[in-house]
């Protein structure tokens, strides 16, 4: 929880110090697949270094899931499958249904407008790397999506 805590600080505090006429905001909105539950996120990101098509933007988010995880059940602080009694993870037996994260995304925007790059993903305790990829819909707006272990999105991004 304390790592959680600290590297959504770092990423906050590194979007803050970037004074707002020299970065452009960028606000996504995606349906995604995390951990295996489907649901909605939504994040806010500052680019924190920008040289020709060349950026680097930490961002801050939440995913929105279904609450109701009926195949699971807790026992003793541990969360368990009831197919099979096997112990998972406890973000299955976690009731929440809104998970908080935080990411940094290195990318690259080719002179057509179109952008590739990589991320990194904290979402509980994993920390995950995953492949994005933008295309201009609109002036200000790009169809994106991001792919990686345990993790697909699809969605829209602003930048104003």
């Amino acid at each position: 929880m304390k790592i959680r805590l600290l590297a959504l600080a770092c990423i906050c505090a590194g979007a803050a110090a970037i004074p707002a006429n020299a970065a452009t905001v960028t606000a996504e909105a995606n349906v995604a697949r995390s951990e295996g539950n489907w649901g909605g996120e939504l994040a806010v990101g500052v680019p924190v270094i920008q040289d020709g098509g060349f950026a680097i933007t930490p961002a801050v988010g939440a995913f929105f899931h279904k609450r109701d995880h009926d195949g699971y059940y807790e026992d003793n602080s541990q969360c368990f499958r009831r197919s099979d009694d096997e112990q998972v993870g406890d973000g299955r037996c976690d009731s929440s249904g809104t998970k908080i994260f935080g990411k940094v995304e290195a990318t690259y925007t080719l002179p057509m407008s179109f952008t590739f790059g990589l991320g990194a993903r904290l979402i509980g305790n994993d920390l995950r790397a995953y492949g994005t990829a933008a295309m201009p819909l609109a002036p200000f707006l790009d169809g994106k999506v991001n792919v990686g272990d345990h993790y697909v999105a699809a969605g829209v991004q602003a930048k104003f």
